[in-house]
């Protein structure tokens, strides 16, 4: 094994153990209005399912967004003239934004999270909480609208997501979320827009 690869994985290991602290010890969510937080204990278990099949309460009335069976696939050209160098690196390339550099962070409006790539919806506000890791962080997603598979990057086994309609990257999914799911749906910015419920 070479040494730039195991350096590589001890910093991932250490990574995933710092963040894991920040999110146990800041265990909150948004809520829908996106006014307040509340402690994720608060929600009951069979509330996150229909936080996920009742998105479109919180997109624009009347807009309408693509279906996930509506598949999308362009060239590495045709995505890099509709991508900017940074979204690309991501949805495109697999590659990580720096921590605590999106905007979307500080998003506490109602709305949905749609993929920056193909407008898909990926997550509602009511799925958004502060995870204090840097990267937009949500509890669960927006059933049907994302694919799962395995990542050995770092060594570690980790569990990454892809919008399903254009394959795009996305980000990982943890185990050190809140409860009940216990899932931290870790996103990099750049692979998303906000679409606000209504304007401001």
């Amino acid at each position: 094994m070479k040494r730039r690869t195991l350096l590589i994985g001890a910093s991932g290991t250490a990574a995933v153990l710092a963040t894991s602290y920040w999110v146990t010890s800041n265990n909150t969510l948004q809520t829908a209005s996106g006014s307040d937080s509340m402690q994720a204990d608060d929600i009951s278990e069979d509330e996150y399912p229909k936080l996920a099949k009742d998105w479109t309460e919180f997109a624009p009335a009347g807009q309408s967004f693509p279906d996930p069976s509506d598949t999308l696939t362009l060239s590495k050209e045709d995505w890099q003239h509709r991508l900017d160098a940074a979204a690309f690196d991501v949805l495109r390339e697999e590659g990580t934004e720096r921590p605590f550099t999106s905007p979307l962070n500080d998003v506490k409006d109602t709305g949905v999270f749609v993929c920056a790539g193909c407008d898909l919806p990926l997550f509602t506000s009511a799925m958004k909480f502060d995870s204090g890791t840097g990267w937009p962080s949500f509890v669960t997603k927006i059933d049907g609208h994302l694919e799962t598979r395995r990542d050995f990057k770092l060594i570690l086994p980790r569990t990454e997501y892809h919008c399903i309609r254009c394959g795009g990257h996305q980000g990982h999914i943890f185990s050190d979320g809140p409860k009940p799911t216990g899932q931290r749906w870790c996103n990099n910015g750049v692979a998303l827009k906000f679409v606000p419920k209504t304007s401001a």
